[in-house]
């Protein structure tokens, strides 16, 4: 895997040293991330939902199946929400502000998923 992306990047600078006259010069895009991004977030993302943190205190901690599935769809929303705005800006070549639509969007349904948990947890005893 690190080879095959070591080779794309050794073509993008012979590439543009053709291009820019002798002087190499590498571009470094961070959107979209790699697949072991996406499973280091994913990771972190049930490491959170399952122990204490700011979050569990408020709302409560999730067994480990239940924050797998909740974790594996806030990031698979995340990224196609932040894959199209990536579609739409045009302007971000680096991938920064892209990057950054992806990390709000996982706070936000992260915390959007642990609200309606406790809500219904908590409305499920009155019923």
């Amino acid at each position: 895997m690190a080879e095959g992306a070591a080779a794309e990047a050794k073509g993008e600078i012979e590439k543009n040293t053709a291009a820019g006259g002798g002087y190499p010069f590498l571009v470094l895009k961070i959107w979209p991330p790699t697949q072991r991004t996406r499973e280091a977030v994913l990771h972190r993302l049930v490491e959170t939902l399952t122990s204490q943190s700011v979050l569990s205190k408020r709302y409560g901690s999730l067994p480990g199946d239940e924050a797998a599935a909740v974790a594996g769809t806030i990031e698979e929303e995340a990224f196609s929400a932040a894959s199209a705005a990536s579609v739409g800006g045009g302007v971000d070549d680096d991938g920064i502000e892209v990057l950054h639509v992806y990390s709000q969007e996982i706070s936000r349904r992260m915390v959007e998923s642990a609200k309606a948990r406790a809500a219904a947890s908590a409305a499920a005893p009155n019923s």
